[in-house]
């Protein structure tokens, strides 16, 4: 049975433990091992930043441990994904590994972002920072380089197994 490991600002939720129950047991439903980033629980006595070194190699090692990635890219704290789930996508993508994602929305990121148009027509933030206009719905890093489907968990887990059985 492949692995798939779940990135996600999913680990900031509440019912963050129950959430990913949940998620691996879809992740079974479709014939696949969910490797959720609680699956190991942090020793308590660790310092704030021992643990968070704890916890970083112990989401890369459960990374390395996968066959294949999956990401939820929604909006997370403004208009962007989550920054960890994003370096996590890139850590896979360095082991080689296949990265999916979903995300809700298909809007290009211009149309998700309010923005300005310069005197030289270009669009920009309220910080004056350029926005992509691609055409894609997440930077271009993210878009190129992983397997987007627009919906939901079991959407994209559902395009996974289809691929899988090719």
């Amino acid at each position: 049975m492949k692995r798939i490991y779940l990135a996600g600002f999913d680990v900031f939720r509440e019912d963050a433990l129950t959430y990913g129950a949940n998620l691996k047991l879809m992740c079974h439903r479709y014939g696949f091992e969910g490797l959720y980033p609680l699956d190991n629980a942090c020793p308590v006595d660790l310092q704030a930043r021992a643990a968070a070194q704890w916890i970083y190699e112990s989401n890369l090692a459960l990374i390395r441990q996968a066959d294949i990635l999956m990401a939820n890219l929604n909006d997370f704290r403004g208009h962007e994904p989550d920054s960890g789930t994003c370096f996590e996508i890139g850590f896979a993508k360095a082991l080689n590994l296949p990265t999916w994602a979903y995300c809700s929305t298909q809007a290009a990121l211009i149309e998700q972002v309010p923005h300005t148009r310069t005197m030289r027509g270009q669009c920009v933030d309220a910080q004056d920072y350029a926005i992509e206009d691609f055409g894609l719905p997440r930077n271009l890093m993210l878009s190129c380089s992983t397997n987007i489907v627009y919906g939901d968990v079991a959407d994209c887990l559902a395009q996974i197994a289809a691929g899988e059985r090719l």
